[in-house]
């Protein structure tokens, strides 16, 4: 069978939905239509795209890959039958775009307040699909994040200014055995379980793979996902560990810990579309940016202590 444009719709409603049943319902097909359905194109593609359990469907990692180019196909055809979208043209209103962060959520919060700017906000977990989102006028502007490396290229339609660069910290239950150190080494976490969300297109979790083997391990991933309730949920059981951005916050029975030697960093990134109602504002939306890594790190005690220890403040652009 050749994987047609319904086919990769199908997907992502599927993905959508959360449920077999409910994406049937919102296709207008039946249920067992649909399942014989995704289990041809499973077939097709040679690989398993979702996970079934007690609470609907879940991607599975190759899933989350199909998922992530399946989503930017359509957007390149949709934009293609329908141009820029209803709302081009409209100087007082700016789509928002980013991974949910403190760099977004700050950036948000600050582009409320700007009088006379009418702002949407659309999520998305890949830093590739969101520049796709950008290049093809659907975005206006996102934050973005990349790492060390494997720098996201920006096309000549996107502005892109770097905001700062963080460690990548582990986020562990705070019953481990390795809790109450002020750092963790990465070797020290060879035998533990981990949760690692799937590949996004810029190169995670391949430089957390890279960054194991260099310590003299490969990681144990029995878990994918990325949820973060879940993902916490599994840390505070004492069910795995899970590599997080530095400005993630601890909570019940999790606690955040810095990796000796720094073996892992990310950046930060503010883009906006050239052309798009931003692109006057690009100083103000890189200010504010920086502005809401600021204040995140500041609040995180675990990330404060580190830079109090390594002198080193956040790199800001």
């Amino acid at each position: 069978m050749q994987v047609e444009l319904r086919h990769l719709r199908v997907i992502c409603a599927i993905a959508d939905a959360g449920s077999l049943s409910r994406a049937a319902n919102a296709v207008g097909v039946s249920q067992p239509a649909l399942t014989a359905q995704l289990q041809r194109v499973e077939s097709a593609l040679s690989g398993r795209l979702f996970r079934r359990g007690r609470l609907g469907v879940t991607p599975t990692p190759f899933g989350q890959f199909v998922l992530t180019r399946a989503r930017s196909i359509l957007l390149a055809v949709d934009e293609l039958v329908t141009g820029a979208g209803a709302y081009d043209g409209q100087s007082d209103l700016a789509r928002i775009g980013g991974y949910v962060t403190p760099v977004l959520s700050g950036l948000v919060a600050r582009l409320f307040k700007v009088p006379g700017l009418t702002i949407t906000v659309h999520t998305e977990y890949s830093p590739r699909l969101l520049l796709d989102l950008l290049a093809s006028r659907r975005l206006d502007a996102a934050t973005l994040v990349d790492y060390p490396g494997n720098e996201l290229p920006a096309p000549p339609s996107v502005g892109m200014r770097l905001v700062a660069t963080e460690p990548v910290f582990v986020l562990m239950s705070s019953g481990h055995p390795l809790a109450g150190r002020e750092e963790v080494d990465l070797a020290d976490l060879a035998g533990d379980d981990w949760v690692i969300s799937p590949p996004d297109g810029v190169g995670w979790p391949e430089c957390v793979y890279s960054a194991c083997q260099k310590a003299g391990f490969t990681p144990r991933v029995p878990h994918s996902m990325t949820e973060q309730a879940m993902i916490r949920q599994l840390v505070a059981g004492g069910h795995a560990i899970s590599p997080c951005q530095a400005t993630v916050q601890d909570g019940p029975g999790i606690v955040v810990r810095p990796l000796t030697g720094t073996p892992l960093r990310l950046r930060h990134l503010v883009a906006w579309r050239r052309d798009g109602p931003l692109a006057q504002r690009a100083q103000e939306l890189a200010e504010f940016a920086a502005e809401a890594h600021r204040e995140a790190s500041a609040d995180r005690p675990h990330y404060a202590a580190w830079i109090a220890r390594n002198g080193t403040a956040p790199t800001s652009g």
